[in-house]
This record gives C-alpha cells, sequence and structure tokens, in this order.
C-alpha cells in the first residue's frame, strides 16, 4: 500500500495492516482527536484497512481553525489522501455534518462527492440534524452557546473514564471552549443551521446513522430523523449512551459497525452482533 501523498497526507494515519478486507476512515469531531476510536479500533476484523484522520478542529489542531470558514476543504483533503480512497467513512458528531455539507454542495454543483471518492456507505455517528428551520428557535441558541463548555466537559469525563475529579474537569471543559473560541462555535452552528436545507435524497449509498439514547449534546431522535430523510439508511440509538457510542459502548459500536459493513457485501469476515437492546429505525 502506497504512502499517503497530498495536502492531506499528515493528517491521516493508517491503523490497521488490513489483509484484502473494506478500507474504513475514522473521523473524529469537534474538539476530539483520533483517539476516540482507540477503543473500537482493536475490535474490527484484522482484514480491515482502518484509517484515521485528524482535522484542524482537533483538541490539539490549529488555533484560530474557525476564522478560515472553510470545513469542507480540510475533509476533502483527508478524504483523498487515503491511499485507494475510503470505502466507508465513519465521522462522529460535527464531522458527519461536514461530510454531509461536503456531498451536498458537489451535488449542487452537478458532481457527485461520493462515487468520485470511491466511498461505498456512510456510518455517521451522533450527527446534528433538523428537518425544518422553524426547529430552530432562541432557546436552541441559548442551549448551544451557554451549555457548550458541557459537551467538552462531556468529552473529557468520558474519555478520562470518570478518572478526573469534578472541578478538574469543569476547568479543562471551559479551557477547551475557549481554544475553540466564537469563530469555531459560529462554524459548527452555521453547519448546524444549514441541516434543514441539505439535499438528503443526493445521498444514495447505503448508511447507518448511530446515536446514543442519553446524548445531550446531539439527541437521539435526530439521528431518526436524519435516517428516514435519506434515501438508504438505519438508525441505531444505543441505550444508556451518550455522545461518545465508541468509547462508551466499543464492543456494541464494532459489532453493529462491523454488521453494516459485512451487509455491503465487501467479502469481509463475518461477526456476530451483540444481541439487539437498542431502539432501531428503518425506512
Amino acid at each position: 500500500m502506497p504512502a499517503p501523498d497530498g495536502p492531506g497526507a499528515e493528517a491521516v494515519r493508517r491503523r490497521t495492516a488490513g489483509t484484502g478486507g473494506p478500507r474504513l476512515l475514522l473521523v473524529h469531531g469537534l474538539a476530539a482527536n483520533d483517539s476516540v476510536w482507540d477503543r473500537c479500533v482493536g475490535l474490527l476484523p484484522r482484514a480491515y484497512e482502518v484509517w484515521s484522520a485528524r482535522l484542524p478542529w482537533s483538541a490539539e489542531g490549529v488555533p484560530d481553525w474557525g476564522v478560515d470558514g472553510d470545513l469542507v476543504g480540510p475533509l476533502a483533503q483527508v478524504l483523498a489522501a487515503v491511499p485507494g480512497g475510503p470505502q466507508i467513512v465513519v465521522a462522529h458528531s460535527m464531522s458527519a455534518d461536514v461530510l454531509l455539507d461536503l456531498v451536498d454542495r458537489e451535488s449542487r454543483q452537478g458532481g457527485d462527492a461520493l462515487a468520485r471518492l470511491g466511498i461505498r456507505a456512510l456510518v455517521l455517528v451522533s450527527p446534528f440534524y433538523r428537518r425544518t428551520v422553524e426547529e430552530f428557535d432562541w432557546e436552541t441558541i441559548s442551549h448551544y452557546l451557554n451549555d457548550f463548555h458541557l459537551i467538552m466537559e462531556e468529552g473529557l469525563r468520558v474519555h478520562s473514564g470518570d478518572r478526573l475529579p469534578a472541578s478538574l474537569r469543569a476547568a479543562m471543559g471551559e479551557r477547551v471552549r475557549d481554544r475553540v473560541g466564537p469563530y469555531g462555535w459560529l462554524r459548527f452552528f452555521e453547519l448546524y443551521l444549514r441541516t434543514p436545507q441539505l439535499q438528503t435524497g443526493r445521498v444514495t449509498v447505503p448508511c447507518l446513522v448511530l446515536g446514543g439514547e442519553n446524548d445531550f449534546a446531539a439527541p437521539p431522535g435526530e439521528s431518526v430523523t436524519l435516517a428516514a430523510a435519506l434515501p438508504d439508511a438505519r438508525a441505531l440509538v444505543l441505550p444508556g449512551c451518550g455522545h461518545f457510542p465508541m468509547i462508551e459502548e466499543a464492543e456494541r459500536f464494532a459489532s453493529e459497525t462491523v454488521a453494516f459493513v459485512n451487509s455491503l457485501g465487501t467479502g469481509a469476515p463475518q461477526r456476530e452482533p451483540v444481541p439487539d437492546t437498542a431502539l432501531e429505525h428503518r425506512r
């Protein structure tokens, strides 16, 4: 397998060698990094060729990434940097929305980003999505603005396994919020506000939309609503899980991802899914 090249080469890394199985790219969300996938990577079949990316909006990323305002460009670069192209993209939180925005922008110009990049399927994890503009009100803005630090704090709690004292976690959450900054927050919220205008009917590849029952950042109902708006999608809400199912329920997350990938006929080795206790929605 050749080394990555191009503008996004330094932002992608190969996590598993793979032995002829499907090629996956794992993309983290806002103020996280690709360590969010560590617990589930080892639970995927060894045949899978797994890559992960670090984007400008990572926890250690470019401090002023939000000033530029172009979120699609950096994501497009890492998608193109994976040798052979990613067949399945697993995108978490805000990056799931950036991915949908990329597809939408190119489709409005008469193109097909998914076909161009060779992407055969998507796993959208804890996405933000509202079907109508009327669903956004002043309370929505107040929640995501004034409680934004709580989302950052929740990420720290999940990553640390509750080992950090609450007071330290709160202070660190505020520091992460401040690092994202007003421009970064605006980029996130502008992206969220655009979701009702997404031409979801243009996303013609199979999709798994996976959320957490207790997610207060991206409510699970939004995963269900997004799946219903996509032509070929299944929503799965994991009980007792929050915004980071790949950490909180790593085994179940990996099992459901594998079952979905195997259903695409990739020739990957089969693995029995964990018994289903989740809330499901199929269109």
